[in-house]
C-alpha cells in the first residue's frame, strides 16, 4: 500500500512539476539566455530599427503567447520552458532601457526599485505558499510567482549590470569578472559551508543575469566602447544557435527532466 501511494505520489509530481531539474545544462541555457536577452533587445532597436516601445509590444505579445502555453502544459516542455525563458530576458531588458531612455529614470533607481519589487514577490509568495523552492512548481499560483519573480529578476540584472559596467564605469570585462566571482562565492556558501539550497538557488539564479548581459555587451559593442565588436546579430545568432542545439539534446535525452519526489531534493521543502 505505501509502495502505491508513492509510486502514485511520484508519478503526479513528474506530471505537474514545471520546471526542469537543476543540472549544468540549466546554468548553461540561463546564462546564454541572459546574454541574448541583453543582445537581441539590443538587435531590434539599433539593427532592426523598432524603437524601444515598438520591441517592447512585439516581444512582450511573444511573451504573453507563450506563457499562456506553459501555463496550461501539464508538464515541463523543455522548448517551452526555455523559449519562455528567452522572452522573458529580453522584456526585462527591454523594460530597463524603457525607463532609463525613454523615462530618464537613473540606472541605480531602476537597480533599487527591482530589487525592492523582487524582495516583496518572494516575500508574498513565501507567505501564500511557505516555500520559494522551484521543485514544488506544482499550481496555477506558484508558477505565477515563479515567472513574476524570473521577470523581475531579468530587469534587475540589466540594471544592475548596466550600472556598474556603465553608469560607474566598471568596464565589461571587469563586470564579468566581478558577477562570476559573485557567483562562485555563492557555489563555494552553499557546498563548503551549507548555505540552503533554496536561497543558494536564487542568488546564483539573481547574479547570472548581471553577468549574462555583461558577456553580452563585451561580445557585442564596439571595441572603441570597451566591447569585442561582434556586433548584436552575430552575437544573439551564436547564442540562440547554442540554446536551441542543448534543447534539442535535452528534448531527446530528458536529462533534465526530474524524478526524484519531493523529499528527496536538495531544499524542496525550504
Amino acid at each position: 500500500m505505501t509502495s502505491n501511494t508513492s509510486t502514485a505520489q511520484g508519478t503526479a509530481r513528474r506530471v505537474l512539476n514545471k520546471v526542469p531539474e537543476i543540472t549544468v545544462f540549466f546554468w548553461v541555457i540561463k546564462v546564454l539566455a541572459t546574454t541574448v536577452g541583453e543582445t537581441f533587445a539590443d538587435y531590434l532597436t539599433e539593427t532592426v530599427g523598432m524603437t524601444l516601445g515598438v520591441a517592447s509590444l512585439v516581444v512582450g505579445a511573444l511573451l504573453v503567447i507563450t506563457l499562456a502555453g506553459q501555463f496550461r502544459a501539464s508538464r515541463y516542455v523543455a522548448p517551452l520552458y526555455w523559449l519562455a525563458v528567452v522572452l522573458i530576458s529580453v522584456v526585462g531588458t527591454l523594460i530597463t532601457d524603457n525607463l532609463v531612455d525613454n523615462y530618464g529614470v537613473p540606472l541605480w533607481v531602476t537597480t533599487v526599485v527591482f530589487a525592492l519589487a523582487l524582495a516583496v514577490t518572494f516575500a508574498v509568495w513565501y507567505r501564500l505558499e511557505h516555500t520559494l523552492s522551484i521543485h514544488s512548481i506544482t499550481s496555477t499560483r506558484r508558477e505565477a510567482f515563479y515567472w513574476l519573480a524570473i521577470l523581475f529578476t531579468f530587469a534587475l540584472g540589466t540594471a544592475a549590470g548596466d550600472l556598474l559596467a556603465e553608469g560607474l564605469g566598471l568596464g565589461y570585462p571587469a563586470s564579468v569578472a566581478l558577477f562570476a566571482a559573485a557567483i562562485g562565492v555563492v557555489a563555494l556558501a552553499h557546498y563548503r559551508f551549507a548555505l540552503g539550497a533554496v536561497l543558494s538557488f536564487w542568488a546564483a539564479y539573481i547574479l547570472t543575469r548581471p553577468l549574462g548581459a555583461s558577456i553580452g555587451d563585451l561580445l557585442s559593442q564596439p571595441t572603441a566602447d570597451g566591447g569585442l565588436g561582434l556586433g548584436t546579430t552575430v552575437t544573439s545568432l551564436i547564442f540562440l544557435a547554442a540554446i536551441a542545439v542543448i534543447v534539442i539534446y535535452l528534448s531527446i535525452t530528458k536529462r533534465d527532466v526530474e524524478t526524484a519526489q519531493p523529499d528527496q531534493i536538495p531544499g524542496a521543502t525550504a
